[in-house]
């Protein structure tokens, strides 16, 4: 019962949005259930605007997110932890000491890049207590036109952190849909190409 963390380093990176996504994605074919760790509450936002659209459950955390997370993976196939954006926070901490993959989205700007630096160090370290944690850069939101866009992956490949095959466009479906309180996998064909992405993207992860 894989254990998955969604963790950035700088805000606005497009993680709660990420995160919803892929729980719906995985929620296709198998059970999951959502922990949203960030005190902004996105996930939980979305689940609440969301009622009987969403087919996963999110939680609020509890003391123990550890203990927490094991309670739902005995119930479920997958747990997701929304994490706050921040490697240097404490529930970012303490999920990385014993998630088994850890996704961690990056927009092609030179910020979001100067700040994955800072991420690879915190996998570094979570790896001496939890040797077993997977960790895969994600390119979010990205723009094919633009020349960063195009660079993006030979910066990244100057971090020794593995970056995802698949890239995560900017698609106004992914706005359009939380604000209908769905994910892209309930609007139909309007969410057609971002359904296809994000399937591309959960075989890599499962």
């Amino acid at each position: 019962m894989p254990v998955i963390a969604l963790v950035g380093n700088k805000g606005g990176a497009g993680k709660t949005t990420l995160s919803v996504n892929l729980a719906a994605g995985i929620a296709q074919s198998s059970s999951i259930a959502v922990i949203d760790a960030d005190p902004q509450g996105s996930s939980l936002q979305w689940r609440a605007i969301a009622g009987d659209n969403a087919n996963f459950p999110v939680y609020a955390p509890t003391f123990s997110l550890k203990q927490q997370a094991q309670s739902y993976a005995k119930q479920n196939d997958f747990v997701l932890i929304d994490c706050p954006p921040s490697v240097q926070a404490q529930q970012t901490i303490a999920v990385l000491e014993f998630a088994d993959v850890v996704l961690m989205p990056v927009q092609p700007s030179p910020i979001d890049l100067w700040a994955t630096v800072h991420t690879e160090k915190a996998i570094s370290e979570a790896r001496e207590t939890n040797p077993k944690l997977k960790a895969l850069l994600v390119i979010n939101q990205l723009e094919s036109r633009t020349t960063l866009s195009k660079l993006v992956r030979d910066v990244l490949d100057e971090i020794a952190l593995p970056v995802a095959d698949t890239a995560i466009r900017r698609r106004a479906i992914y706005r359009n849909s939380a604000l209908e309180g769905k994910s892209v996998f309930g609007v139909g064909k309007r969410g057609a190409d971002a359904v296809e992405e994000l399937n591309s993207l959960i075989q890599e992860v499962i």
